[in-house]
């Protein structure tokens, strides 16, 4: 797990600027409207999880975040206010933040967080293949907030807040389920604030269904045997409504399970928890039934193969270490 942090407060007042913009760059966060004469003491906290996922604790005064970097992979990023006050600002969105208010976008479109007073922000940045699997429809998702009051949305605003509190003293171990309770409440906070309605399905029932069975493939996928028509038994729907359901977001689902098999193995590889299961083991144990024919959708997946993802996230821990 990759870790860093920075404060203005080691530079020299005249070089607070140019230091913060460089290190929120880094971050995919392009910085406007700083105070040049005497910038506020700012700082970050950031780790980035074995699948990529990063997490960053944001401590800044009233300044905009905005615009995007054209050369940051596709990913979808999140911004929960943890302390001042701050809004979210796109081409058809402009609302204010409270405390506990989740930010959310994908990292294709344009957006601005203005930070009207000194604030705390706890800021994510998924990776599409961490994240699509519960996106009812991921081309469709925009710019928009989620109110932290009640129902999924707090409980992912809590997620979001408790993890920022405990960002600095947290393992890799213990960070590992952050991803992926993540990943699921994010799916199911944008399906029930209907941020996807310009999905190809127009009705909300459907979509919920669609997640619905996405759930059932989840508790399925160690069954090497698994077939579209035992999720569709299981679900009591004929397979060919199944597989509407895929194609109205514009997937299928064989491409679906397979993505899913991998993402669980890729997570297993860079557990320490598993770490004395060999490749073939790991592979067994999510549903694929050869070790070669996984090794090669693995590196089509990811570009590297199974045993090379491994060794690379070992190197990271002992490094970080």
């Amino acid at each position: 797990m990759r870790a860093w942090s920075f404060s203005t407060d080691s530079y020299p007042r005249a070089e607070r600027s140019d230091a913060w913009r460089e290190a929120m760059s880094r971050l995919g966060l392009p910085v406007e409207g700083l105070s040049e004469l005497e910038p506020a003491s700012t700082s970050v906290v950031c780790l980035t999880s074995p699948l990529g996922i990063e997490f960053a604790l944001v401590n800044a005064g009233a300044q905009t975040i905005s615009g995007r970097l054209t050369n940051q992979p596709a990913a979808v990023w999140m911004a929960v206010l943890l302390d001042g006050q701050a809004a979210v600002v796109s081409d058809d969105l402009a609302e204010d933040l409270t405390i506990g208010d989740i930010a959310f976008g994908p990292t294709g479109q344009a957006a601005a967080l203005r930070l009207s007073t000194r604030c705390r922000l706890m800021f994510v940045r998924a990776p599409r293949v961490a994240l699509n699997h519960r996106l009812v429809a991921p081309r469709a998702l925009r710019v928009g907030r989620l109110r932290g009051e009640g129902g999924v949305k707090h409980i992912l605003s809590g997620l979001l807040r408790s993890t920022a509190d405990s960002l600095e003293d947290l393992t890799v171990d213990q960070l590992r389920p952050v991803e992926l309770a993540l990943a699921e409440f994010l799916g199911l906070c944008l399906l029930e604030a209907g941020e996807e309605r310009g999905a190809a399905w127009p009705t909300d029932a459907r979509s919920a269904h669609l997640q619905r069975l996405r759930q059932t493939i989840e508790t399925l996928l160690p069954d090497p045997n698994l077939t579209i028509r035992r999720v569709a038994d299981e679900e009591g729907v004929s397979p060919r409504y199944v597989q509407k359901l895929f194609e109205g977001v514009e997937e299928t689902f064989s491409h679906y399970l397979r993505t899913r098999r991998l993402e669980r193995c890729r997570n297993d590889l860079a557990s320490p928890q598993f770490a004395r299961l060999s490749i073939s083991e790991i592979c067994f144990r999510w549903g694929f039934n050869g070790s070669a024919h996984f090794s090669r959708a693995f590196r089509d997946q990811y570009g590297c193969s199974p045993r090379d993802f491994r060794r690379s996230v070992r190197d990271e821990e002992r490094v970080a270490a």
